[in-house]
């Protein structure tokens, strides 16, 4: 059949054959293959919690509390992994908590990515004075300790999901301020950066249009290893009592919970840790996967 827009099939041809590539480069990392399949499934069960989890995560069965897991002795066929100390069940729990730190984690990103890009875009198309102002301000941010910063933020704002994630989008976001920045610094004297100009493209476009597509790779990698860092970090912030509150089954805040059972009912404590690990884990497999295909000096023949 005749094709009415040549350049259209083109440009499909050649979206497939990168796509292609970038397979076939990532593919070879079997690390990436084996943590992108990992992270697929969890995401998978977080978005069907309702129709995979044995109960809702806030039931509440009082007659069991801290029963064990069912692969040890004296554990309930329906607890495959046991209750926790009020008679909740530790599956379902972890499966509900997924869509927490994956939502917030995703959030996160997303927030910091935005604005780190547009100021780092800024930084360094602009140079002078912006720059200097821009790069100070992500420094003294870099100079606080992380976690001091964002029980500051969530004290200021008060504890909830809102303060935690903004609280940890100010700690990444100059990091991708930061890279943006080196990358449009690399970019933005190249020939065909100078040849837009000289065509007449306005600072604008430039930056976005010219410049922006060519830095995206560093960025992607960037952002997906800040996807298992904020896992981590809210984690630690509902460890802390600062990030989700209970009965909200988010991981970080159920470790909370279940210290003082660290002796007595290992299962509670050792389940929430083991779930953010393996996500934690997955991503970052994922971000070294994607490095080795995006990054032209990483591939491989």
């Amino acid at each position: 059949m005749f094709n009415a827009n040549p350049a259209a099939a083109n440009q499909r041809v050649e979206d497939r054959s990168i796509l292609l590539e970038f397979w076939h480069y990532f593919k070879q990392n079997k690390g990436a293959v084996l943590g992108l399949a990992v992270f697929v499934l969890i995401v998978l069960t977080a978005l069907f919690a309702d129709f995979i989890a044995p109960f809702h995560y806030d039931v509440t069965l009082s007659e069991l509390r801290k029963l064990p897991p069912a692969f040890q002795s004296g554990g309930d066929a329906r607890f495959w992994l046991g209750t926790d100390a009020i008679g909740r069940d530790i599956l379902s729990r972890l499966i509900y908590g997924a869509r927490y730190s994956l939502f917030i984690g995703l959030v996160v990103v997303i927030i910091s990515m935005i604005l780190g890009v547009i100021f780092g875009l800024i930084s360094g198309f602009l140079g002078g004075p912006v720059d200097t102002l821009i790069m100070r301000v992500m420094d003294i941010i870099l100079s606080i300790p992380s976690i001091l910063l964002a029980l500051t933020i969530i004290a200021i704002l008060q504890q909830g999901i809102f303060s935690a994630i903004v609280a940890i989008a100010v700690i990444y976001q100059p990091h991708f301020v930061r890279l943006t920045r080196a990358a449009v610094l690399a970019e933005k004297n190249r020939e065909y950066v100078i040849a837009s100009r000289l065509a007449g493209a306005g600072r604008l476009r430039l930056m976005i249009k010219t410049i922006l597509p060519n830095c995206m790779a560093p960025i992607i990698v960037q952002g997906t290893l800040s996807f298992s860092n904020a896992i981590l970090d809210i984690a630690a912030l509902g460890f802390l009592g600062q990030g989700v509150q209970p009965p909200n089954p988010e991981w970080g805040t159920m470790l909370a919970e279940a210290r003082e059972f660290i002796t007595s009912a290992w299962w509670i404590v050792t389940f929430p840790g083991l779930a953010i690990l393996i996500t934690v884990l997955a991503i970052n497999l994922v971000g070294d996967g994607l490095r080795d295909a995006l990054d032209p000096k990483m591939k491989r023949s």
